[in-house]
Formats: structure tokens, sequence, C-alpha cells
């Protein structure tokens, strides 16, 4: 049986270890199956399709659509592998991605999806994806797995992007090119990092991943600047926060915050020790940090002081938003809701 890979972004740590991606059939991919509760097993993302819907993606292919946050459609999706992203270009445009290198679309918000893309021979997950507008987008997983469209996802073209790596392995691989080509091929699907998450900062897209990496570009993702590191663990999320501070959060409960681009790097006094997976903020300020171990740590409008507001069951957290009054977590037993009432 092929190696599969362990989903590698915030929460391989834990509840992935025992949740892998769905086996195929002589590598052709199997329709997901519906799931009376879809909606309580495990969600990796969320995302809101303006003020009208939400459409969550998960283990074994589910994808769920809400326009309530309380009664969840999932929809027919051609694979059954585990989904880690899903993103939105407009209202009726999105995508989806996951192990076996799987990209799913949608032109009808959510309703209907088609199989884009699916190479479980790659043996890599794709853990994020972003379009720039209707027709250019990337998608991006473990050990530097990189794909980009110029027509919608009609066709992906595989990447490879050398100058994140540090003068040292780049001089390696060039010296692998020159003396052992077999090594070079083996050694340009592993040498990279995992790349974890893109966020997208006006211009600027930045890709925060394995051992403290994280690069930026200026050119839609045709070449990328490496910042310096800060950090030597795994980074699972990269946003800008309504202080106009880039905020980073990791493994062991690390996070940190730059007031320059990313030049340089401040770690936010936490006590927390449990891996952040996601940050996001809503409009009035506040940070929400959130990860395994049920851990939600809110800040206040400053975004300086955090309030531990954990859940009890202790179960992970994987991504979330705010939506109407209301914070929507995607966690590893499906959705749980929080009026924001009940943070104050």
């Amino acid at each position: 049986m092929r190696r599969t890979i362990i989903c590698l972004t915030a929460i391989h740590a834990m509840f992935f270890a025992t949740t892998v991606a769905a086996e195929t059939v002589d590598n052709q991919p199997q329709t997901s199956d519906i799931a009376i509760l879809a909606e309580k097993a495990l969600l990796t993302d969320i995302t809101a399709i303006g003020d009208q819907i939400l459409v969550a993606v998960g283990e074994r292919g589910h994808i769920l659509r809400s326009q309530d946050a309380k009664n969840w459609v999932q929809a027919t999706v051609p694979v059954q592998a585990n989904l880690n992203s899903v993103y939105f270009v407009n209202k009726q445009q999105g995508w989806a991605v996951g192990h076996d290198a799987s990209i799913l679309a949608t032109q009808d918000g959510g309703v209907s999806w088609q199989l884009q893309h699916f190479a479980p021979q790659v043996d890599k997950p794709l853990f994020d994806v972003y379009f720039f507008d209707s027709q250019h987008g990337i998608a991006v997983g473990a050990y530097g797995l990189f794909y980009r469209t110029t027509d919608s996802g009609k066709n992906w073209q595989k990447e490879f992007h050398p100058e994140v790596l540090s003068e040292d392995d780049q001089d390696y691989l060039q010296q692998l090119q020159e003396s052992d080509e077999q090594m070079y091929e083996t050694e340009l699907g592993a040498i990279l990092p995992h790349f974890n998450r893109l966020y997208a900062d006006g211009n600027v897209l930045y890709m925060a991943g394995e051992a403290g990496f994280v690069a930026k570009s200026i050119d839609n993702g045709l070449s990328w600047l490496r910042l310096d590191e800060f950090y030597n663990g795994s980074l699972f999320d990269i946003t800008r926060t309504t202080q106009m501070s880039l905020l980073t959060v990791g493994l062991r409960g690390h996070a940190f915050i730059s007031d320059d681009q990313g030049m340089n790097w401040q770690q936010v006094a936490l006590t927390e020790s449990a891996t952040f997976n996601s940050a996001f903020s809503d409009a009035s300020g506040r940070q929400y940090l959130v990860g395994n171990a049920g851990v939600l740590l809110v800040s206040d409008k400053t975004g300086k002081t955090y309030t531990d507001y954990s859940q009890p069951d202790g179960k992970a957290i994987v991504n979330g938003l705010i939506w109407q009054g209301q914070l929507i977590l995607v966690t590893k037993v499906g959705i749980k809701t929080i009026n924001l009432s009940e943070l104050n």
C-alpha cells in the first residue's frame, strides 16, 4: 500500500495522526459518501460567501453549505480525499484543496463541485489555495508542493521555488544536478519546507510554513523572498491584525507579531502551550487564536491582552470566522457556534 501523508497543517501533531486521506481504487477518485452527521465530523476550514452563505470543508471530501450556521447541507463531491482549505474569489466561483493533490472547483456558490486536479501518485497533500482573480490562482502544500493556474483551474502547472531555500541548500541542489541527476530529482520533491498557509495583504502575498518559514511575494507568487528566521518551529497561519501588524502562529502556543512588514518579529506573551492552528480578527479589532485541546484565546480591542475562552471538551479547533454576530468554529467534532456576547 502506498505511503499516505498525514495532513501537515497545524493539526498534524494531533488528530490527523489517526485520520488519513481516503484510499483510492486503482488511483481513481471515488465520490464522497453523504454522511448524516457530516456537520459533526472533522472539519478543517470555513469561509463566508458574502453575508448569506457559509461553506465548510473537511475529512473524506465533505463539503457543507449553510445559510444560517445551524442547518447544513452536504454537497456531492467527486473525491473522498481529506480537504484542508476552501476559498471563494466571488459569490459563485470557489476552490477547495486537500490530500492526493486534489483541487475542486465550484461555479454555483458551492452547491456543486468538479474535480480539476487529482494526483495520488504525488503522495502529498495541498494545504491552502488562493485566487488573485477569477482566472489566476495558486495552491500550495507539503514539501513545497506548488501549483498555478491562469485559466480558472482548467489547467494547473506545477512550479518549484528554489529561491526560498538557504544558500547552502541551493548550492547542494546545483551540485546534485551536475553530479547525480536521479538524486537531484528525488531531492526536488523533498527539500522544500511544507507550505502551510497563504495570506494576501494588498499587493503582497505571504506564505507561512514548516520550521519557521515565512516568505513574501510582490508578483503574485512568481518569485519569493524568504524572511529571516525567527523561530525554528512550524507556523500554521499568518494574517494582518486590525492594528496593522502581521501576526503568525504555530506549534506549542507560539505567536509572533511584526510591525515592519515581517522584517522583525516579537513573540507574543502567552501562557498557552497547545499548538495554534489559525488566527483571525473581527471588525472591532479583537484577535482570535484557535488550536488543539480546544484552545480559544480572544484579545481585547488593542490586540495586546488575551482572555482564555478555551472549550471544556478539549477538542481541537482548526479554524473559524465571525459571521452575523457569531463565532463559527470548525473543529475535530464539526461545527461549533458561540455568540459573541458570550465572549465579552
